[in-house]
C-alpha cells in the first residue's frame, strides 16, 4: 500500500460543498474536567505588581505558594501555575526592596 504525501488531502472537497454556519450561542465542546484558573494565582500576580508598600509583596508570596499547592493538588486540572510563579517572583523582589529600604534607613540614622 502506497503512502500518500501529507499535503495531499484524503478526500478532496466536492464542488459546491460549504461548511454549515455555526449554531448561535454554541461555543464548542467544553472540557468538563477543567476547573479554570486559580483565583489565588491571579491575586498573587496582581499583588506582586501593585506592591502596596510591602504588604502586597508578602501577600503575593503567601497567595502564590498557596495557589501552587492547590493547582498541584488538582492534578493539573486547574490553571494559573505560571501566574502563581510570577506572583512569587514579584513578591520576593518586593521583599528585597523592603530590606534594602530598611538597610538604607538604618544606615542613614546611624551616621
Amino acid at each position: 500500500m502506497a503512502q500518500l504525501p501529507t499535503s495531499t488531502p484524503l478526500y478532496p472537497p466536492q464542488p459546491g460543498f460549504t461548511h454549515p454556519p455555526p449554531i448561535p450561542g454554541w461555543q464548542g465542546p467544553v472540557d468538563a474536567l477543567s476547573l479554570g484558573t486559580n483565583g489565588l494565582a491571579i491575586a498573587s500576580l496582581v499583588l506582586g505588581i501593585v506592591w502596596l508598600w510591602g504588604v502586597g509583596s508578602i501577600l503575593a508570596l503567601v497567595l502564590g505558594y498557596t495557589a501552587r499547592n492547590q493547582i498541584r493538588d488538582t492534578g493539573g486540572r486547574q490553571g494559573g501555575n505560571g501566574m502563581a510563579i510570577a506572583g512569587i517572583v514579584l513578591g520576593w523582589i518586593g521583599v528585597g526592596i523592603i530590606l534594602l529600604l530598611i538597610a538604607a534607613l538604618v544606615l542613614a540614622t546611624v551616621r
